[in-house]
């Protein structure tokens, strides 16, 4: 009977954290990590705010599980590295936009890059696993000369970033597909990402 409890009270724990990180996800991508406060978190969650401390020590020990959990959701969504699977490359990174993940990365953004933000350097190692994901994806052999993969990586991951922020602000006048074509157009076949 024993091990039947301590079973249930981590299934318990998990499920709690889940909650809170789930929560926290949503709150942050809607009002940002600063507007953001405990109570907040705990009434979507509908678990007590002392649980917040107890599971993740501060708000920031929040954020850094936040977007860690949302991180692999990005990773798992990006295009695979060439020859390990089928589909459009391309595709995949432009579905990137619609990932409720990046909703909550834009609204990071503005934050982290205010001097002294405390989420500057977790959005640092964010935008840095991001790109290497990307330019894990990119064959060197088949870069136009005097470009780099880093450069080219950094145009990309901006360019995804910039399309969903005003895709957020005026969706209407915003047509996915047809930046999608255009990104298609303008980048060399060879990427593996055209």
């Amino acid at each position: 009977m024993g091990r039947m409890a301590a079973t249930r009270r981590i299934e318990r724990t998990q499920e709690s954290r889940r909650l809170l990180v789930t929560a926290a996800a949503e709150l942050f991508a809607e009002k940002g990590y600063r507007q953001t406060s405990f109570i907040d978190i705990a009434e979507r969650a509908g678990i007590s705010r002392g649980s917040i401390p107890w599971h993740f020590g501060s708000k920031l020990g929040l954020l850094e599980a936040v977007v860690e959990d949302r991180l692999q959701a990005v990773l798992t969504a990006l295009p695979p590295i060439p020859g390990e699977s089928p589909g459009d490359p391309l595709d995949q990174v432009m579905d990137f936009i619609r990932l409720p993940a990046t909703r909550l990365f834009i609204t990071l953004l503005a934050e982290a890059v205010e001097a002294g933000s405390p989420i500057r350097e977790h959005y640092a190692r964010l935008h840095a696993a991001l790109r290497q994901a990307v330019r894990a994806r990119i064959p060197a052999e088949a870069l136009p000369p005097g470009t780099t993969s880093e450069a080219l990586t950094v145009l990309l991951v901006g360019a995804v970033i910039g399309v969903h922020a005003q895709w957020r602000v005026a969706p209407e006048a915003v047509d996915l597909e047809a930046v999608r074509a255009t990104i298609r157009a303008l980048l060399p076949a060879g990427l593996g990402l055209a």
